[in-house]
This record gives C-alpha cells, sequence and structure tokens, in this order.
C-alpha cells in the first residue's frame, strides 16, 4: 500500500506544480518575448505529471526509465523557462517564479533518484 501512496503523491505533486505553472503564466506581462516563452513552459511544466503517469502505465522496466527521463528532462526545461521570461518585477511574481524553479529542481532530483534505483 505504500508504494500505491508514494506514486500517488508524486503525481498529485507534478499535477499541482502543472497548475502552479499555468496560473503563473496567466499572471506574466504580455509581450513578443513573453509570448514564446510561455508557450514553452506550459508544454514543459505540464509534462513531467503527464509522463510520470505514463512511466506508471509502462510496458517494462524499459519503457519506465525512458519515461522517467523524459520527466526529468521537461523538469529541467521548466527551470530554464522559468528562468527566461518576463516578470513585473513584483515580489509575488518573484517569489513565485522561485518557487516553482525549486519545485523543477526538486523534480530532478527525485526523477534521478528513481532511475538511480532501477540501475540506471
Amino acid at each position: 500500500m505504500e508504494r500505491q501512496q508514494n506514486k500517488y503523491d508524486l503525481e498529485e505533486r507534478t499535477a499541482v506544480f502543472a497548475e502552479r505553472v499555468r496560473d503563473f503564466c496567466l499572471k506574466l506581462p504580455r509581450n513578443s518575448i513573453n509570448a514564446e516563452y510561455v508557450s514553452q513552459l506550459i508544454r514543459a511544466g505540464s509534462s513531467p505529471g503527464a509522463n510520470y503517469i505514463e512511466a506508471n502505465e509502462s510496458i517494462g522496466d524499459k519503457d519506465f526509465k525512458m519515461k522517467i527521463k523524459t520527466c526529468r528532462r521537461e523538469a529541467k526545461e521548466s527551470a530554464y523557462w522559468l528562468r527566461l521570461v518576463i516578470t513585473d518585477h513584483s515580489s509575488e511574481m518573484e517569489n513565485e517564479r522561485l518557487g516553482l524553479r525549486q519545485e523543477a529542481k526538486e523534480f530532478i532530483l527525485i526523477f534521478s533518484a528513481i532511475l538511480k534505483k532501477r540501475g540506471e
């Protein structure tokens, strides 16, 4: 039962991250630069959760590892786009950016640990 609970927690955590990224992006200033960055951030920010769900439904160990690698890669990309987007420089937006970047970095560590545990 504990394994199921851990799986659920990471699925929920990645979903909450995607929602936070979405809400953050809705508050960003609209300009030509952010138009490009935001679309990339939305894709990257929602990808770890979707790929983690797919990993848990994988057809074998190789498929599982590939999906987890995708989760890790997309978490890295999320942190990158979060660095580049232009905020209004308010403390609220900057704090949310920092919090999201920290969560992305934690996902990188979590997905790396999962791979290490599976012998990757």
